[in-house]
């Protein structure tokens, strides 16, 4: 597919049926492979994986994401950084196993909570950045990177002790018990649940600031639901649960990684167990690896022909709309 990045896939059949395998290995150490992990444009919006990884200039390949907030916002349930266009989404706490690449490009898998606050007040901790809602107790900070001015979703339809600002230029210019849903975001907008809302009212209409980070300052981050594999040993327990599945993981002595898709749902491929994934993750030489979004989303995109073409059989049939996808990229030197 270009220099370090090769695709392959493969069939075998066991005591529970058949199953069909593709594997992006990419070759990190070799210059101008790079990743990136992009959106349709913002937060809250979906689309399919052929075309977000169109979207990225030199891509060569890719795969879906994070799991999401599927049929209401789109938006991803945890973590996402693009090296290129910065922070996306964040949250504190609930959602945060993530494969990352540090500031000085290696490779990491583990837990990546937010850690924010209002600037002037260290008690008014920021506990979500453009999440599909905010933590009970917290403050949300929602940029024009999540879209349209969120609504009563963003606190899960709680209706007390909520509190919801429109900040322009540093300035809150509305400060109040009802959400601004489907305005434009002109600066950002601040919502706070329970005794986030009662800082937020605070306020008043002065002036305000929001600090956030995450731990490290990585390059790329993208969430996943559970590490399979963390220093070598298979942490997956679920060896019931037949679906499509999506991966990735790091071959340590190699310094490969390893991005695999396994179709499911089909006469032609059962799919894996979470524990099947863990274990084919191992054998293929991962030393840590991530489970990602699976069943329908589970889509793989290689290039071919010149062309960025759909690798394997996605479950539902059709393409589906998913948040995000994490994309190969190959510049020539």
């Amino acid at each position: 597919m270009a220099p370090g990045v090769v695709y392959r896939s493969w069939t075998q059949t066991d005591a529970r049926g058949p199953i069909r395998a593709h594997l992006l290995s990419v070759d990190l150490d070799v210059r101008g492979v790079g990743l990136d992990v992009v959106n349709p444009g913002h937060v809250a919006a979906v689309d399919t994986v052929p075309d977000l990884v169109r979207s990225r200039a030199f891509a060569v390949g890719g795969v879906n994401g994070d799991f999401y907030d599927i049929g209401k916002t789109g938006a991803p349930l945890g973590v996402s950084r693009s090296p290129v266009r910065g922070l996306f989404n964040a949250r504190r706490s609930g959602w945060n196993n993530a494969f990352y690449v540090t500031r000085k490009g290696r490779v990491e898998f583990g837990q990546l909570p937010l850690r924010g606050h209002l600037v002037g007040h260290p008690k008014a901790k920021v506990t979500n950045v453009n999440s599909h809602f905010v933590l009970p107790g917290g403050i949300g900070v929602y940029t024009p990177r999540w879209g349209r001015a969120p609504g009563y979703d963003a606190v899960q339809q709680q209706r007390q002790r909520v509190r919801f600002l429109d900040v322009v230029n540093g300035r809150i210019v509305a400060n109040r018990a009802q959400p601004f849903a489907g305005r434009a975001i002109r600066g950002m907008v601040l919502v706070g649940r329970g005794p986030g809302a009662t800082q937020l009212r605070r306020l008043g209409k002065g002036r305000v600031a929001a600090t956030y980070h995450l731990p490290g300052r990585p390059r790329l981050v993208i969430t996943g639901s559970v590490l399979l594999i963390d220093d070598g040993v298979v942490k997956a327990v679920d060896d019931s649960t037949l679906a499509p599945r999506t991966a990735v993981g790091i071959d340590r002595d190699t310094h490969q990684l390893l991005i695999l898709v396994v179709d499911g749902r089909s006469e032609k491929s059962r799919g894996y167990t979470m524990v099947e994934l863990a274990s084919m993750m191992q054998t293929l030489g991962a030393d840590e690896a991530l489970n990602l979004d699976g069943g329908g989303s589970s889509t793989m995109v290689r290039k071919r022909d010149d062309a960025l073409r759909v690798a394997n059989t996605p479950s539902d049939g059709f393409l589906r709309r998913v948040a995000n996808a994490l994309v190969v990229t190959y510049r020539k030197p």
